[in-house]
């Protein structure tokens, strides 16, 4: 692809931070790689970034793959965010990466541009029972970069609904079954959101939408897809927001905190939680991850919190959408990879494909479909409540510069926080929006 990134592009733009980490002393298996003695303590050398519980539960996996396989592994833990990225196209620029990676799908597109990663046929992922067919189709969809897959996807981490079932019985919201029923359109949003609050809320709903502009960002992405595509195209080089459709979002998220006051205008992650962990508050709009976060809790009274998770309705336009990301795993492209580590390196992911149902304890949905239609999965609950949101999944748009824990999302995110604040009408921020993007499609990329 013209323009694209190589592997010598990778090895200019990452010689100063090469220089740091010999500087410092460092012994990470991201220096061994680099002067060109591969740790081969295991059978199989695994990066990922996952600490607290996806960290626990992934060591439980790669325990369980150790002794189902047969295989050794050695496992590192590198920090999340951009300095993962960076260290894990660093190493694989040099031809000495880890086996396997994790990788968000969101971050993909740059990693498989520059050729740094094996495709699921050239690993053998293919021929191993790894196929398209065995996926949750937008997760596929999204490995899947110029007509070529080069990631198999974990899960799908979703944006969804966290609902107080006590206030929502109280404001009638639930049906028969006890379930949150099914609402349908704006109106109906509001209406559920407005019910809350007046049974005892002190608000509707609530997100973290001050220091967290991430989560702001995935509340307008959800609502804004169900009007209109993609905002970017070509790589993130074109900009094709529509600028109705985002000033109608724009409108309801201003709605709901200044208008009608049933989100808060400003709160933290910690107001966030506060709230709902306490039962003053109806709805939290947040990611699956924060299941955890609320089990087990009890509320001032001492009775624990009784709380279900939904996917987001069709709020606006005619059918449901959910932000979205995916966890994957990844084979970094290594000339000197003899056969063996290959050999070993498929059926370390097919052993953690396998046994993704204690993935989900995380709150994160198997993209594995075996697994995704599991009993063991299934009688999880809340976690099979919202497996169609994996099915609705938006996920950022492609681009160099998008992605899970990117700069793109806290400015996309630091727009939308003022909207939600009432320091913008939705045309001014539409504008703001649109200024920020020709920023990013404009910029030229640090490779290529």
């Amino acid at each position: 692809m013209a323009g694209s990134p190589t592997r010598r592009d990778f090895l200019r733009l990452s010689s100063g931070l090469v220089v740091a980490g010999l500087a410092s002393g460092c012994a990470s298996p991201v220096v061994s790689s680099l002067t060109g003695a591969q740790p081969a303590t295991a059978d199989v050398i695994f990066w990922h970034l996952f600490g607290g519980g996806d960290g626990a539960n992934m060591a439980t996996m790669v325990k369980n793959v150790q002794a189902s396989a047969g295989i050794s592994v050695e496992s590192t833990l590198l920090s999340w965010g951009n300095p993962y990225y960076t260290k894990l196209a660093l190493a694989a620029s040099s031809g000495r990466p880890p086996d396997v990676a994790v990788a968000h799908l969101s971050r993909l597109p740059l990693l498989a541009e520059a050729g740094l990663l094996e495709t699921v046929d050239e690993a053998g992922l293919t021929a191993a029972g790894v196929t398209e067919d065995r996926f949750t189709p937008a997760a596929w969809s999204k490995a899947t970069v110029g007509g070529e897959t080069y990631a198999v996807p974990l899960d799908t981490h979703p944006f969804v609904m966290f609902y107080n079932r006590t206030l929502a019985k109280r404001a009638g919201l639930l049906d028969s079954e006890g379930k949150l029923r099914q609402l349908a359109g704006r109106d109906e949003f509001v209406g559920a959101l407005t019910a809350m609050k007046e049974v005892g809320g002190d608000f509707g709903a609530v997100a973290s939408n001050t220091a967290d502009p991430s989560t702001t960002w995935r509340f307008f992405l959800t609502l804004y897809s169900g009007l209109a595509g993609a905002i970017l195209e070509d790589q993130g080089t074109r900009i094709t927001l529509d600028r109705d459709a985002a000033e109608e979002t724009f409108a309801l998220m201003r709605e709901l905190t200044v208008g009608k006051k049933l989100m808060p205008r400003s709160a933290t992650i910690t107001t966030a939680s506060t709230l709902f962990g306490q039962g003053r508050v109806g709805f939290l709009f947040d990611g699956v991850w924060q299941i955890p976060t609320y089990s087990g809790v009890k509320l001032p009274s001492g009775d624990p919190l009784d709380f279900d998770v939904v996917p987001f309705p069709a709020i606006l336009g005619e059918e449901p959408r959910s932000y979205a990301d995916s966890h994957a795993l990844v084979i970094p492209r290594a000339e000197g990879r003899s056969g063996e580590r290959s050999r070993h390196a498929v059926s370390f992911v097919k052993g953690l494909l396998e046994d993704s149902a204690t993935w989900a304890d995380g709150g994160h949905v198997p993209a594995w479909l075996p697994t995704q239609e599991s009993e063991e999965f299934t009688s999880k609950k809340p976690q099979s409540n919202y497996v169609r949101a994996a099915f609705d999944a938006v996920y950022d748009p492609p681009g160099w510069y998008t992605g899970a824990g990117s700069d793109f999302q806290n400015s996309m995110g630091g727009v939308i926080s003022r909207v939600l604040a009432g320091q913008a009408e939705p045309a001014a921020a539409v504008s703001d929006m649109v200024a920020s993007l020709r920023t990013y499609a404009t910029a030229k990329p640090p490779v290529g």
